[in-house]
């Protein structure tokens, strides 16, 4: 297992990720926070739900993502009539062997793209859960292990709902973060329409990494330590969704731990072998928004879920925690870093 005890690991996961980053961005113009989460859930073992109107970007990203590493790749295109058995697989009867043969459905890839998710029947929805959650399939009562590493980047469309099925709350929180391309600005516009103009930037697109590179990473951020503040300080924002009046439906603690995941990839992306409150603080909204439901009488006021998230960060006291500024968009704190490696924890 690759830890931070090797230090190299830590070069190493820089070096991968600014490569992977950089692969991305030669594709997704002037969204460079937008590539960022989409690596740290990546390297948090976590799914991502892109949510905007159309023409943005949402699938293109999905497949640069992909197409920047060297792995299996799958793209779902959900639509009314897709059926479950589209994307587990089904058992089909041998008749020469006498036996059932599993013929493996879409989500048996590394990286699997559900394109505009939403556009298929809850039914076909709920396919997804067992792998998101347990990365397996179980059909006729067999279970199929999925490869590692595993991502679902699914897109929807917020603003098209004619012919689509919201996604259940179940579904919702099985994705770590949620996340808007949103239009680019003018002159991340004009270098789009001069670099896209001719050919698909993806054809030229050539893998930075490898899938077991990708493992490694993985195992190196999980060694990231949190310490008992930092947990204590995830734990309280979450909780605090469950109790503000805004809202009817707070958050789980699935969504605890994705913040606590998340916030490890983050540290690391930052070239740190610890979490701190920045990192917590900075992915708050993008875990925690998606999983919210606002009452109908906030909804008639126009509060949205980012918007009580970041009051909760505002009221919640963030604890004193040496560290650096996280570099992900969290306050910036000019506090030296740890004058040694702190204990071994979660």
């Amino acid at each position: 297992m690759t830890t931070f005890d090797d230090r190299a690991s830590l070069t190493d996961l820089t070096a991968t990720v600014e490569r992977v980053r950089s692969s991305v961005e030669g594709v997704i113009e002037g969204k460079p926070e937008v590539v960022r989460l989409a690596l740290t859930v990546l390297l948090a073992e976590g799914h991502l739900l892109i949510e905007d109107v159309p023409g943005v970007g949402k699938t293109m990203l999905a497949k640069a993502l992909a197409r920047s590493i060297d792995c299996s790749v799958r793209r779902i295109q959900f639509t009314p009539d897709l059926l479950p058995s589209d994307i587990t697989g089904v058992s089909i009867w041998d008749q020469q062997r006498r036996d059932f043969d599993f013929k493996p459905g879409a989500i048996f890839a590394q990286i699997v793209i559900g394109d505009e998710i939403n556009r298929a029947s809850p039914k076909t929805q709920s396919a997804l859960l067992e792998s998101m959650e347990e990365r397996q399939v179980t059909i006729d009562g067999q279970t199929h292990e999925l490869p590692s590493p595993f991502m679902v980047v699914a897109t929807q469309n917020p603003v098209e709902m004619e012919g689509t099925y919201p996604l259940p709350e179940a579904q919702r929180d099985r994705f770590m973060a949620r996340v808007s391309v949103g239009y680019p600005s003018i002159e991340a516009e004009v270098q789009m329409l001069d670099v896209h103009g001719g050919i698909s930037p993806l054809e030229d697109l050539q893998p930075a990494a490898h899938a077991h590179e990708i493992v490694k990473l993985v195992e190196a951020v999980r060694e990231v330590h949190v310490s008992e503040a930092v947990r204590r300080y995830a734990v309280e924002l979450v909780a605090a969704t469950r109790t503000h009046p805004d809202l009817r439906l707070g958050a789980s603690p699935r969504a605890a731990l994705h913040l606590l995941r998340a916030s490890k990839a983050s540290a690391a992306l930052g070239g740190r072998e610890f979490a701190l409150p920045d990192d917590v603080q900075a992915l708050a909204v993008a875990v925690l928004a998606h999983r919210l439901l606002p009452t109908t009488q906030a909804q008639l006021n126009g509060r949205t879920a980012e918007q009580v998230v970041q009051e909760i960060l505002q009221r919640t006291p963030v604890p004193s925690t040496p560290g650096r500024h996280s570099g992900f968009g969290g306050l910036d704190r000019n506090i030296p870093a740890y004058p040694q490696r702190p204990p071994r924890g979660l």
